[in-house]
């Protein structure tokens, strides 16, 4: 069953989700899980796809919006917003407002949430959703 980890910053500036997710995307592949980041459309796909070059000096991700088969088998890190590869399983980062369909089939799920109320209120119904149907979850408060 897929596990759900909510993780809820209490930074509150406006890329604190996007910060986060580069964080834990960094964490997550030197565990050596593949990873899918879903947004919620092609300017927030190309948002955190700028943010992983970027968000830490002397670091590299290998990541890429996910367009081709050749991209998927590539790299380790998939950025999109639509429904990904069948093939990929392992970890989904949700960037998304809203549940994706497909998070089921991942093993892990990763939420996000900041300090906006708009962001906070829909990932309360998020974490509902699962809870409602019995998906075990877990939240980590972070710091900065």
């Amino acid at each position: 069953m897929t596990k759900v980890d909510f993780y809820i910053t209490e930074n509150k500036q406006p890329a604190a989700r996007f910060n986060l997710a580069c964080r834990l995307a960094e964490k997550i592949h030197e565990l050596g899980h593949r990873i899918y980041i879903h947004t919620d459309d092609e300017s927030q796909s190309q948002a955190i796809d700028d943010l992983l070059w970027t968000f830490k000096q002397n670091s590299f991700l290998p990541h890429c919006i996910a367009t081709t088969e050749s991209d998927i088998e590539e790299h380790s890190i998939l950025i999109g917003h639509n429904p990904s590869n069948e093939n990929e399983d392992d970890v989904l980062i949700n960037l998304s407002q809203e549940v994706p369909a497909f998070f089921s089939r991942f093993h892990r799920v990763v939420e996000l949430i900041d300090q906006d109320e708009n962001h906070r209120q829909l990932g309360r119904g998020r974490f509902k959703f699962y809870k409602e149907r019995g998906y075990p979850l877990e939240s980590h408060s972070i710091k900065a």
